[in-house]
Protein backbone atom coordinates (compact mmCIF):
# COMPACT_ATOMS: atom_id res chain seq x y z
CA UNK A 1 0.00 0.00 0.00
CA UNK A 2 1.58 3.14 -0.73
CA UNK A 3 2.45 5.62 2.09
CA UNK A 4 2.57 9.54 1.95
CA UNK A 5 6.40 9.58 0.64
CA UNK A 6 5.51 7.28 -2.06
CA UNK A 7 2.59 9.33 -3.52
CA UNK A 8 4.83 12.68 -3.04
CA UNK A 9 7.53 10.83 -5.14
CA UNK A 10 5.17 9.56 -7.28
CA UNK A 11 3.52 13.01 -8.35
CA UNK A 12 6.57 15.25 -8.24
CA UNK A 13 7.73 12.52 -10.72
CA UNK A 14 4.37 12.88 -13.14
CA UNK A 15 4.74 16.50 -12.64
CA UNK A 16 8.10 16.60 -14.03
CA UNK A 17 7.32 14.31 -16.93
CA UNK A 18 3.76 16.01 -17.71
CA UNK A 19 2.39 19.28 -17.71
CA UNK A 20 -0.21 19.88 -15.11
CA UNK A 21 -1.01 22.00 -12.48
CA UNK A 22 0.39 20.91 -9.21
CA UNK A 23 -3.02 21.79 -7.25
CA UNK A 24 -4.75 19.53 -9.62
CA UNK A 25 -2.40 16.95 -9.83
CA UNK A 26 -2.82 17.03 -5.62
CA UNK A 27 -5.82 17.18 -5.19
CA UNK A 28 -6.93 14.43 -7.55
CA UNK A 29 -4.59 11.94 -6.14
CA UNK A 30 -5.52 12.69 -2.61
CA UNK A 31 -9.00 12.18 -3.16
CA UNK A 32 -8.36 8.73 -4.56
CA UNK A 33 -6.14 7.69 -1.59
CA UNK A 34 -6.84 5.46 1.33
CA UNK A 35 -4.07 7.78 3.35
CA UNK A 36 -5.24 9.10 6.66
CA UNK A 37 -6.19 12.21 6.96
CA UNK A 38 -2.94 13.42 9.29
CA UNK A 39 -0.54 11.72 6.18
CA UNK A 40 -2.48 13.82 3.80
CA UNK A 41 -1.58 16.67 5.12
CA UNK A 42 2.33 15.44 5.56
CA UNK A 43 2.14 14.48 1.81
CA UNK A 44 0.48 18.18 0.63
CA UNK A 45 3.19 20.06 2.50
CA UNK A 46 6.01 17.60 1.44
CA UNK A 47 4.51 18.06 -2.08
CA UNK A 48 4.29 21.90 -1.98
CA UNK A 49 7.59 22.39 -0.03
CA UNK A 50 9.48 20.74 -2.20
CA UNK A 51 8.06 22.32 -5.50
CA UNK A 52 8.39 25.81 -4.16
CA UNK A 53 12.37 24.95 -2.93
CA UNK A 54 12.99 23.22 -6.00
CA UNK A 55 15.89 25.52 -6.77
CA UNK A 56 17.23 25.33 -3.87
CA UNK A 57 17.10 21.32 -3.10
CA UNK A 58 18.60 21.17 -6.89
CA UNK A 59 21.97 23.44 -5.56
CA UNK A 60 22.33 21.15 -3.02
CA UNK A 61 22.20 18.53 -5.02
CA UNK A 62 24.81 20.03 -7.21
CA UNK A 63 26.99 20.72 -4.05
CA UNK A 64 26.83 17.10 -2.51
CA UNK A 65 26.58 14.89 -5.70
CA UNK A 66 29.16 13.54 -7.60
CA UNK A 67 27.06 13.11 -10.30
CA UNK A 68 25.58 15.95 -12.22
CA UNK A 69 22.17 16.61 -11.15
CA UNK A 70 20.89 16.46 -14.73
CA UNK A 71 22.20 12.26 -15.28
CA UNK A 72 20.22 11.44 -12.29
CA UNK A 73 16.97 10.00 -12.78
CA UNK A 74 13.78 12.05 -12.51
CA UNK A 75 12.46 9.56 -9.24
CA UNK A 76 16.09 9.41 -7.46
CA UNK A 77 16.24 13.58 -7.98
CA UNK A 78 12.99 13.80 -6.48
CA UNK A 79 14.09 11.60 -3.54
CA UNK A 80 17.04 13.49 -2.72
CA UNK A 81 14.73 16.72 -3.13
CA UNK A 82 12.44 15.20 -0.39
CA UNK A 83 15.02 14.06 1.76
CA UNK A 84 16.96 17.16 1.65
CA UNK A 85 13.45 19.24 2.15
CA UNK A 86 12.73 17.55 5.33
CA UNK A 87 15.89 18.05 7.09
CA UNK A 88 15.95 21.58 6.15
CA UNK A 89 12.18 22.82 6.58
CA UNK A 90 10.21 20.27 8.58
CA UNK A 91 10.93 20.52 11.83
CA UNK A 92 8.73 17.74 12.88
CA UNK A 93 11.03 15.17 11.06
CA UNK A 94 13.41 13.68 12.68
CA UNK A 95 16.80 13.71 10.99
CA UNK A 96 16.96 10.21 11.07
CA UNK A 97 13.59 9.70 9.95
CA UNK A 98 14.05 11.63 6.78
CA UNK A 99 17.14 9.93 5.59
CA UNK A 100 15.77 6.27 6.47
CA UNK A 101 12.43 7.20 4.33
CA UNK A 102 14.63 8.31 1.56
CA UNK A 103 16.80 5.07 1.96
CA UNK A 104 13.92 3.05 1.62
CA UNK A 105 12.25 4.84 -1.26
CA UNK A 106 15.48 4.51 -3.21
CA UNK A 107 15.39 0.93 -2.38
CA UNK A 108 12.51 0.23 -4.19
CA UNK A 109 13.23 -2.04 -6.87
CA UNK A 110 16.20 -0.22 -7.93
CA UNK A 111 20.14 -0.88 -7.91
CA UNK A 112 21.22 -1.29 -4.49
CA UNK A 113 24.17 1.20 -5.42
CA UNK A 114 21.68 3.66 -5.14
CA UNK A 115 20.59 3.76 -1.63
CA UNK A 116 23.63 4.30 -0.53
CA UNK A 117 24.46 7.13 -2.90
CA UNK A 118 21.49 8.74 -1.48
CA UNK A 119 22.24 7.79 2.53
CA UNK A 120 25.60 9.05 1.91
CA UNK A 121 24.79 12.41 0.05
CA UNK A 122 22.28 13.16 3.50
CA UNK A 123 24.19 12.23 5.86
CA UNK A 124 27.03 14.20 4.82
CA UNK A 125 24.73 17.44 4.60
CA UNK A 126 23.96 16.80 8.05
CA UNK A 127 27.45 16.23 9.15
CA UNK A 128 28.31 19.77 7.46
CA UNK A 129 25.66 21.55 10.03
CA UNK A 130 22.94 21.74 7.10
CA UNK A 131 24.53 24.87 5.26
CA UNK A 132 22.88 26.21 1.80
CA UNK A 133 25.94 26.52 -0.49
CA UNK A 134 26.97 30.25 -0.59
CA UNK A 135 26.17 32.80 -3.20
CA UNK A 136 29.07 34.41 -5.67
CA UNK A 137 26.55 37.84 -5.99
CA UNK A 138 23.79 39.24 -3.97
CA UNK A 139 20.78 38.09 -6.53
CA UNK A 140 22.84 34.61 -6.45
CA UNK A 141 22.51 34.22 -2.23
CA UNK A 142 18.81 35.26 -2.65
CA UNK A 143 17.95 33.06 -5.26
CA UNK A 144 19.66 30.16 -3.24
CA UNK A 145 18.05 31.64 -0.18
CA UNK A 146 13.88 32.19 -1.37
CA UNK A 147 14.09 29.56 -4.40
CA UNK A 148 13.67 32.11 -7.08
CA UNK A 149 15.47 32.14 -10.10
CA UNK A 150 18.42 34.53 -10.71
CA UNK A 151 16.43 36.69 -13.47
CA UNK A 152 13.07 37.00 -11.39
CA UNK A 153 15.46 38.02 -8.49
CA UNK A 154 17.16 40.96 -10.62
CA UNK A 155 14.11 41.87 -11.75
CA UNK A 156 12.23 42.66 -8.53
CA UNK A 157 15.13 44.38 -7.05
CA UNK A 158 15.81 46.80 -10.79
CA UNK A 159 12.01 47.94 -10.94
CA UNK A 160 10.52 47.45 -7.47
CA UNK A 161 13.57 48.41 -5.21
CA UNK A 162 15.36 46.45 -2.53
CA UNK A 163 12.11 46.79 0.12
CA UNK A 164 9.66 45.41 -1.77
CA UNK A 165 11.57 42.91 -3.55
CA UNK A 166 12.66 41.35 -0.24
CA UNK A 167 8.53 41.75 0.75
CA UNK A 168 7.83 39.75 -2.76
CA UNK A 169 10.64 37.00 -2.18
CA UNK A 170 9.96 36.28 1.52
CA UNK A 171 6.11 35.72 0.15
CA UNK A 172 6.80 34.31 -2.43
CA UNK A 173 7.63 30.77 0.15
CA UNK A 174 5.62 29.31 2.69
CA UNK A 175 1.79 29.06 3.20
CA UNK A 176 -0.45 31.53 1.61
CA UNK A 177 -2.88 33.08 3.53
CA UNK A 178 -6.65 32.02 2.73
CA UNK A 179 -9.41 34.75 2.61
CA UNK A 180 -12.71 34.89 1.89
CA UNK A 181 -15.78 37.26 0.50
CA UNK A 182 -19.06 37.13 2.52
CA UNK A 183 -22.04 37.05 0.60
CA UNK A 184 -23.76 39.92 1.97
CA UNK A 185 -26.77 38.81 -0.03
CA UNK A 186 -27.21 36.57 2.27
CA UNK A 187 -26.65 37.79 5.24
CA UNK A 188 -24.27 40.36 7.11
CA UNK A 189 -20.35 40.01 7.90
CA UNK A 190 -20.67 39.09 11.22
CA UNK A 191 -23.32 36.57 10.81
CA UNK A 192 -21.47 34.99 8.59
CA UNK A 193 -18.91 34.96 10.33
CA UNK A 194 -20.72 33.22 12.98
CA UNK A 195 -21.23 30.25 11.00
CA UNK A 196 -17.62 29.81 9.97
CA UNK A 197 -16.91 29.91 13.30
CA UNK A 198 -19.41 27.11 13.96
CA UNK A 199 -18.02 25.15 10.61
CA UNK A 200 -14.07 25.11 13.05
CA UNK A 201 -12.88 28.45 11.23
CA UNK A 202 -10.78 31.35 12.94
CA UNK A 203 -11.66 34.26 11.57
CA UNK A 204 -10.62 37.17 10.97
CA UNK A 205 -12.42 40.71 9.68
CA UNK A 206 -9.67 42.17 6.91
CA UNK A 207 -10.51 45.78 6.89
CA UNK A 208 -9.34 46.99 4.00
CA UNK A 209 -12.22 45.62 2.09
CA UNK A 210 -15.65 45.45 3.14
CA UNK A 211 -16.44 41.86 4.00
CA UNK A 212 -13.06 40.26 3.46
CA UNK A 213 -12.27 37.45 6.03
CA UNK A 214 -9.29 35.28 6.55
CA UNK A 215 -9.75 32.04 8.01
CA UNK A 216 -7.44 29.47 9.60
CA UNK A 217 -7.41 25.98 10.25
CA UNK A 218 -10.29 22.84 10.14
CA UNK A 219 -9.17 21.88 6.48
CA UNK A 220 -10.58 22.81 3.31
CA UNK A 221 -13.21 25.82 3.27
CA UNK A 222 -15.09 24.02 0.02
CA UNK A 223 -16.05 21.52 2.56
CA UNK A 224 -17.78 23.92 4.92
CA UNK A 225 -21.30 24.58 5.30
CA UNK A 226 -20.92 28.12 4.46
CA UNK A 227 -19.50 27.58 1.51
CA UNK A 228 -22.39 24.84 0.45
CA UNK A 229 -24.69 27.28 2.14
CA UNK A 230 -23.15 30.01 -0.53
CA UNK A 231 -22.31 32.07 1.80
CA UNK A 232 -18.43 32.55 0.91
CA UNK A 233 -16.60 32.71 -1.83
CA UNK A 234 -12.73 32.19 -1.67
CA UNK A 235 -10.68 35.21 -2.97
CA UNK A 236 -7.56 36.89 -2.29
CA UNK A 237 -7.41 40.60 -0.28
CA UNK A 238 -5.86 41.64 -3.41
CA UNK A 239 -8.70 40.78 -5.74
CA UNK A 240 -11.58 41.85 -2.94
CA UNK A 241 -9.93 45.35 -3.30
CA UNK A 242 -9.71 45.31 -7.23
CA UNK A 243 -13.38 44.87 -7.58
CA UNK A 244 -14.17 47.74 -5.10
CA UNK A 245 -11.99 49.78 -7.46
CA UNK A 246 -14.29 49.14 -10.18
CA UNK A 247 -17.23 50.66 -8.23
CA UNK A 248 -20.02 49.39 -10.01
CA UNK A 249 -23.41 50.82 -9.05
CA UNK A 250 -26.98 49.54 -8.78
CA UNK A 251 -28.39 49.10 -12.07
CA UNK A 252 -25.22 49.90 -14.46
CA UNK A 253 -24.02 47.52 -17.06
CA UNK A 254 -20.44 45.88 -16.25
CA UNK A 255 -18.52 43.58 -18.21
CA UNK A 256 -16.21 41.10 -16.91
CA UNK A 257 -13.97 40.48 -19.97
CA UNK A 258 -11.23 37.48 -18.85
CA UNK A 259 -13.97 36.26 -15.56
CA UNK A 260 -13.25 32.38 -15.08
CA UNK A 261 -13.49 30.83 -12.54
CA UNK A 262 -15.95 34.13 -11.59
CA UNK A 263 -14.44 35.43 -8.34
CA UNK A 264 -14.48 39.15 -9.18
CA UNK A 265 -17.80 39.01 -10.86
CA UNK A 266 -19.76 37.85 -8.24
CA UNK A 267 -18.13 39.71 -5.12
CA UNK A 268 -18.83 43.00 -7.77
CA UNK A 269 -22.28 41.47 -8.19
CA UNK A 270 -22.71 41.30 -4.48
CA UNK A 271 -21.30 45.31 -4.04
CA UNK A 272 -24.19 46.05 -6.85
CA UNK A 273 -27.33 44.16 -4.63
CA UNK A 274 -27.31 41.81 -7.54
CA UNK A 275 -29.39 44.65 -9.28
CA UNK A 276 -28.16 45.61 -12.93
CA UNK A 277 -26.48 43.44 -15.38
CA UNK A 278 -23.24 41.44 -15.17
CA UNK A 279 -21.92 40.10 -18.77
CA UNK A 280 -18.98 37.19 -17.63
CA UNK A 281 -16.85 35.98 -20.29
CA UNK A 282 -14.19 33.70 -21.01
CA UNK A 283 -12.83 31.32 -23.94
CA UNK A 284 -13.66 28.48 -23.12
CA UNK A 285 -16.90 27.14 -22.90
CA UNK A 286 -15.70 24.50 -20.03
CA UNK A 287 -14.92 27.38 -17.65
CA UNK A 288 -17.76 29.46 -18.59
CA UNK A 289 -19.69 26.43 -16.33
CA UNK A 290 -17.55 27.50 -13.68
CA UNK A 291 -18.79 30.90 -13.47
CA UNK A 292 -22.41 29.80 -14.10
CA UNK A 293 -22.45 27.30 -11.58
CA UNK A 294 -20.49 29.90 -9.05
CA UNK A 295 -22.92 32.52 -9.26
CA UNK A 296 -25.89 29.84 -8.66
CA UNK A 297 -23.97 28.55 -5.35
CA UNK A 298 -24.26 32.43 -4.18
CA UNK A 299 -27.65 33.03 -5.09
CA UNK A 300 -26.68 35.93 -8.01
CA UNK A 301 -29.34 36.56 -10.49
CA UNK A 302 -27.59 38.94 -12.27
CA UNK A 303 -24.31 37.75 -14.01
CA UNK A 304 -24.75 36.24 -17.47
CA UNK A 305 -22.08 34.19 -18.09
CA UNK A 306 -20.94 32.81 -22.23
CA UNK A 307 -17.85 32.11 -24.34
CA UNK A 308 -16.09 34.76 -25.74
CA UNK A 309 -12.60 35.63 -27.47
CA UNK A 310 -11.60 39.15 -25.74
CA UNK A 311 -8.90 39.79 -28.45
CA UNK A 312 -11.40 40.24 -31.19
CA UNK A 313 -14.59 42.88 -31.12
CA UNK A 314 -17.77 41.27 -30.55
CA UNK A 315 -20.60 43.41 -32.04
CA UNK A 316 -23.47 41.55 -29.72
CA UNK A 317 -21.61 42.83 -26.48
CA UNK A 318 -23.90 45.04 -25.14
CA UNK A 319 -22.02 48.80 -24.23
CA UNK A 320 -21.18 49.17 -20.51
CA UNK A 321 -20.74 51.58 -17.94
CA UNK A 322 -17.42 49.41 -16.01
CA UNK A 323 -15.17 47.32 -17.51
CA UNK A 324 -13.16 44.79 -15.98
CA UNK A 325 -10.10 43.79 -17.68
CA UNK A 326 -7.75 41.24 -15.41
CA UNK A 327 -6.16 39.63 -18.00
CA UNK A 328 -4.06 37.25 -18.60
CA UNK A 329 -1.12 37.67 -17.07
CA UNK A 330 2.75 35.58 -15.72
CA UNK A 331 1.30 35.12 -12.09
CA UNK A 332 4.55 36.41 -10.66
CA UNK A 333 2.37 37.56 -7.66
CA UNK A 334 0.75 34.62 -6.79
CA UNK A 335 4.16 32.36 -7.01
CA UNK A 336 3.66 31.27 -3.18
CA UNK A 337 0.24 29.29 -4.27
CA UNK A 338 1.69 27.90 -7.52
CA UNK A 339 4.92 27.43 -6.93
CA UNK A 340 5.74 26.03 -10.55
CA UNK A 341 5.08 29.20 -12.35
CA UNK A 342 8.81 30.52 -11.19
CA UNK A 343 10.54 27.73 -13.09
CA UNK A 344 8.93 28.51 -16.27
CA UNK A 345 11.39 30.06 -18.80
CA UNK A 346 11.31 33.70 -18.70
CA UNK A 347 11.17 34.06 -22.34
CA UNK A 348 6.86 32.14 -22.15
CA UNK A 349 6.30 35.58 -20.96
CA UNK A 350 7.89 38.05 -23.74
CA UNK A 351 4.62 37.92 -25.71
CA UNK A 352 2.20 38.83 -22.71
CA UNK A 353 2.25 42.38 -22.92
CA UNK A 354 1.04 42.74 -26.46
CA UNK A 355 -1.76 40.48 -25.89
CA UNK A 356 -2.62 42.52 -22.72
CA UNK A 357 -2.68 45.43 -24.72
CA UNK A 358 -5.18 43.74 -27.20
CA UNK A 359 -7.49 42.87 -24.91
CA UNK A 360 -7.97 46.27 -23.18
CA UNK A 361 -7.88 48.15 -26.39
CA UNK A 362 -10.36 45.79 -27.76
CA UNK A 363 -12.61 46.04 -24.83
CA UNK A 364 -12.46 49.67 -24.67
CA UNK A 365 -14.27 50.31 -27.63
CA UNK A 366 -17.53 48.50 -25.33
CA UNK A 367 -17.68 51.44 -22.94
CA UNK A 368 -19.95 54.60 -22.80
CA UNK A 369 -18.23 58.14 -22.90
CA UNK A 370 -17.91 58.50 -18.78
CA UNK A 371 -17.53 54.91 -17.66
CA UNK A 372 -14.88 53.96 -16.71
CA UNK A 373 -12.09 50.51 -17.27
CA UNK A 374 -10.30 48.62 -14.33
CA UNK A 375 -7.26 46.95 -15.62
CA UNK A 376 -5.66 44.31 -13.25
CA UNK A 377 -3.07 41.32 -12.89
CA UNK A 378 -1.82 39.40 -10.53
CA UNK A 379 1.85 39.51 -11.53
CA UNK A 380 4.53 42.04 -10.55
CA UNK A 381 6.09 43.16 -13.93
CA UNK A 382 6.65 46.58 -15.00
CA UNK A 383 6.11 45.20 -18.74
CA UNK A 384 2.78 43.89 -18.12
CA UNK A 385 1.36 46.52 -15.86
CA UNK A 386 2.37 50.07 -15.49
CA UNK A 387 4.24 49.85 -19.70
CA UNK A 388 0.53 48.18 -20.92
CA UNK A 389 -1.31 51.40 -19.15
CA UNK A 390 1.45 53.87 -20.27
CA UNK A 391 1.07 52.41 -24.45
CA UNK A 392 -2.88 52.47 -23.88
CA UNK A 393 -3.10 56.44 -22.90
CA UNK A 394 -0.41 57.07 -25.28
CA UNK A 395 -2.51 55.80 -28.07
CA UNK A 396 -6.47 56.57 -26.52
CA UNK A 397 -6.69 60.48 -26.04
CA UNK A 398 -10.12 59.59 -25.31
CA UNK A 399 -9.31 58.12 -22.14
CA UNK A 400 -7.57 59.70 -19.02
CA UNK A 401 -6.45 58.33 -15.48
CA UNK A 402 -9.34 57.90 -13.14
CA UNK A 403 -8.39 57.92 -9.26
CA UNK A 404 -8.99 54.10 -7.76
CA UNK A 405 -11.18 56.00 -5.10
CA UNK A 406 -10.53 53.22 -2.42
CA UNK A 407 -10.41 55.12 0.95
CA UNK A 408 -9.50 52.31 3.17
CA UNK A 409 -6.16 51.44 1.93
CA UNK A 410 -4.81 54.80 1.48
CA UNK A 411 -5.67 54.88 -2.66
CA UNK A 412 -8.03 57.55 -3.10
CA UNK A 413 -6.08 59.58 -5.50
CA UNK A 414 -4.20 57.06 -7.56
CA UNK A 415 -5.12 55.54 -10.23
CA UNK A 416 -2.82 53.01 -10.72
CA UNK A 417 -1.08 50.62 -7.98
CA UNK A 418 1.39 47.54 -7.56
CA UNK A 419 0.28 46.03 -4.41
CA UNK A 420 3.16 44.01 -2.97
CA UNK A 421 2.92 42.14 -0.15
CA UNK A 422 4.39 44.07 2.83
CA UNK A 423 0.98 46.48 1.88
CA UNK A 424 -1.40 44.36 2.50
CA UNK A 425 -0.08 41.00 3.33
CA UNK A 426 -2.18 40.05 0.37
CA UNK A 427 -1.08 38.77 -3.08
CA UNK A 428 1.27 40.80 -5.56
CA UNK A 429 -1.57 42.40 -7.61
CA UNK A 430 -1.98 45.72 -10.15
CA UNK A 431 -4.55 47.97 -10.47
CA UNK A 432 -5.44 51.00 -12.83
CA UNK A 433 -8.37 52.83 -13.60
CA UNK A 434 -9.56 54.90 -16.46
CA UNK A 435 -12.21 56.83 -17.28
CA UNK A 436 -13.75 57.00 -21.32
CA UNK A 437 -14.05 61.47 -22.17
CA UNK A 438 -16.12 60.50 -25.29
Amino acid sequence: MENSRKTVLRLLTKLESKSSYSNILLDDALKKSELSIQDKRFAAALFYGVLERRLTLDRLIEKYSRKPGNRLSAEVRNILRMGFYQLLYMDSVPDSAAVDEAVKLAKNGRNAAVSGFVNGMLREFIRGGKKLPKGRSETEKLSIEYSCPEWLVKKWLDEYGREAAMALLESSVGQAPVTVRANTLKGSVEDIISVLQGDGFDCERIGYADGCIKIRGCGSVERSEAYKKGLVHVQDLSSQICCEALNARRGEVVLDMCSAPGGKAFTVAQLMGDEGEIYAYDLHESRVRLIKSGAERLGISIIRAAANDAKFFNGSIPYADRILCDVPCSGLGVIRRKPEIKYKNPDDFERLPDLQYKILDISSGYLKPGGTVVYSTCTCSRAENDMVIERFLSEHSDFEPCALGIRAVGLENDYKVTITPEKFGSDGFFIAKLRKLR
